[in-house]
């Protein structure tokens, strides 16, 4: 997801450089309401994409279809990740100042066409297959492309889709085309929303330790680029692609066609949105976000210059569920968890954190008198050992698709 972390700090002023010169200098004027207004839309939709991205996420770790399965990051990867950012960023910079902006900003533009077309469609999916007439039939198609005849015949593409997809697929072309010949701030938004929701959806972390090395990586990247250097900003300024979620401060001055725009670059909404296990966490990791993104609008708002998101989103997003483990006797089972999205969907597999009381020796003296207490006295590995301790609770563990029926008991 190197392409929508570019513009990975929170910015206040136009999407055309020369109206941010010299910082306030030449900016555009907004009032105190149109300035509010843009900061709560960001803030809701920052918030939109992590919410409904995880409860998708759900239902995408149970798919039994291989290609739904998320893409699970590992330390490795987590590690690359910020170099890669920043190659990526400083490379872009440099085809900013040597290369003509127009035509750069032409062909990124007609990938991200392509992208965000099949972004938009993915996301409208499940919407589509509810508000489908069942009295329409849904014929089903497959788009097939070999290479080679006979025994040798290799497939090269095989995708399979319905009339629902059609439709979707439709109306999303419509929104892309509007945004090749517009360039509008809507259209960009629901590119964005759509990539977003789906980085939130498909991209999973396989234990929480390599979250933290990529919060931690990324938040020397994120502080480094924006304030050792201008290369975040102008390439956030002059990248004209929906890697971004942009508002106008002066919608109420001047309606749909505002041009002073405060702008979230979509790595501070997908890289933290991947924190999602237990109800518990989810809750304390999505508080924590709204804190520290409100945290980020505010100092940006008072100093009036661009901040680096991640600055405030990682110590909250980190340090709000440690605490809340540490408080519950499970920061150790937290750094424990293995995610296990590769195992068939009625594999066994810990999707909770145990709920146990007293002190971390009693708990290790409780394993231990479990283990010898066994006819057997077979050895337990660490995981047989947190499935068998007996869990003080008078109700079953609560994960997150039980806390997806809670609130949407209908379904």
């Amino acid at each position: 997801m190197a392409e929508v972390d570019q513009s990975a700090a929170v910015s206040d002023g136009s999407s055309n450089a020369s109206d941010v010169v010299n910082g306030t200098a030449g900016r555009l004027v907004s009032s105190a309401e149109g300035t509010a207004l843009a900061y709560g839309s960001l803030l809701l939709m920052a918030l939109l994409p992590i919410f409904f991205g995880a409860l998708r996420s759900v239902g995408c770790s149970k798919s039994k279809n291989a290609s739904d399965m998320p893409e699970t990051i590992t330390s490795r990867d987590a590690a690359r990740f910020p170099i890669i950012a920043s190659c990526t960023l400083f490379g872009l910079y440099l085809f900013f100042k040597i290369f003509s902006q127009e035509y750069i900003n032409l062909l990124l533009s007609m990938y991200f066409f392509v992208l965000g077309i099949l972004a938009l469609s993915h996301t409208m999916s499940p919407f589509m297959c509810r508000l489908f007439p069942a009295n329409l039939p849904n014929k089903q198609y497959q788009l097939l492309f070999t290479q080679g005849s006979g025994e040798g015949k290799e497939e090269i593409v095989n995708y399979e889709f319905d009339t629902k997809d059609l439709i979707c697929l439709v109306i999303s072309s419509v929104v892309g085309v509007w945004y090749i010949l517009k360039k509008h701030w809507v259209a960009n938004n629901l590119f964005g929303l759509a990539f977003a929701l789906n980085g939130v959806e498909l991209l999973h972390l396989n234990n929480v330790s390599t979250g933290c090395i990529l919060l931690g990586g990324l938040f020397v990247y994120d502080v480094f680029w924006v304030f050792g250097t201008n290369v975040m900003v102008t390439v956030a300024k002059s990248f004209e692609a929906p890697i971004k979620l942009v508002f106008p401060q002066d919608l109420l001055e001047k309606g749909l066609d505002a041009r002073n725009f405060a702008m979230l670059g979509l790595g501070d909404i997908v890289i933290p949105g991947n924190f999602k296990n237990t109800r518990t966490y989810f809750y304390t990791s999505f508080l924590a976000y709204i804190f520290g993104l409100g945290l980020t609008i505010f100092v940006m708002h008072t100093f009036k210059h661009a901040q680096p998101a991640l600055l405030y989103l990682v110590p909250v997003c980190l340090g709000f569920p440690m605490l809340v483990a540490l408080i519950k006797g499970e920061l150790t089972e937290m750094f424990s968890y293995e995610s296990t999205d590769e195992v068939l969907p009625h594999s066994p597999r810990l999707t909770y954190f145990p709920t146990v009381s007293g002190s971390p020796a009693s708990l290790a003296n409780s394993m231990q008198s479990f283990t010898h207490s066994s006819p057997r006295c077979r050895r337990h590995t660490p995981s047989d050992m947190l499935l068998n301790i007996n869990v003080t609770t008078t109700k079953p563990p609560t994960t997150l698709s039980n806390f997806i029926k809670n609130v949407f008991p209908g379904e």
